[in-house]
């Protein structure tokens, strides 16, 4: 299933500011995607659950964990905010670089971004939110499949991900670019419900 866009026109960060806080859009190349209702409970199940374990193994460390919602603005140049076309909001993402925080969420490429499939936005996170995080320089790029009870893993190496590393959510998984950090998949998976037959 593929997110539905808001309309056909070309818009910027500025456009986003202006809308209603009460419908959700990521802007991608200009393109306003709908962001899917609210997910189900798994889904924010495992988003907490990673962001309280990056919580816990980053404290007073300089890398400084985030939950959704927080706009990650990404500009392609040097442009000022209110010109940049891509504004995402990953479910759990990492930021080594202070200097890419603000008021307003972050501005260039998290270290780490997780996401949380679910059927309203797989589509749009494994293919099109992948080839943005690629291009806009994140370093490691997850994808939680609650219903498979899988992650997939991308790692940067030179301008693109290498080939995915999947695994199932067992066991740990180390974050190969926060050094010591590392996701306990039994502690997410105990909280799931029980899979369908």
């Amino acid at each position: 299933m593929s997110l539905a866009q808001r309309d056909d026109a070309y818009h910027t960060y500025a456009d986003y500011l202006a809308w209603p806080e009460t419908v959700r859009y990521e802007l991608v190349d200009g393109v306003a995607y709908l962001m899917a209702p609210a997910p189900v409970l798994d889904h924010q199940h495992i988003a907490g659950e990673v962001y309280y374990q990056l919580r816990r193994s980053l404290a007073g460390k300089p890398c400084r964990p985030f939950i959704a919602l927080v706009d990650v603005r990404l500009p392609k140049h040097d442009e000022a905010d209110e010109r940049v076309d891509t504004v995402v909001q990953p479910d759990v993402l990492v930021v080594c670089d202070p200097a890419k925080l603000d008021r307003r969420g972050v501005r260039g490429a998290p270290d780490f971004v997780v996401e949380v499939l679910s059927p309203a936005t797989a589509g749009h996170d494994q293919v099109r939110k992948r080839r943005l995080y690629e291009r806009s320089g994140v370093k490691e790029y997850w994808l939680v499949h609650p219903t498979d009870r899988l992650v997939i893993v991308y790692r940067l190496a030179g301008d693109e991900y290498g080939k995915p590393d999947i695994q199932e959510l067992s066991g740990e998984t180390p974050v190969g670019v926060l050094p010591g950090v590392a996701i306990a998949w039994d502690e997410v998976v105990s909280g799931l419900w029980p899979q369908e037959l």
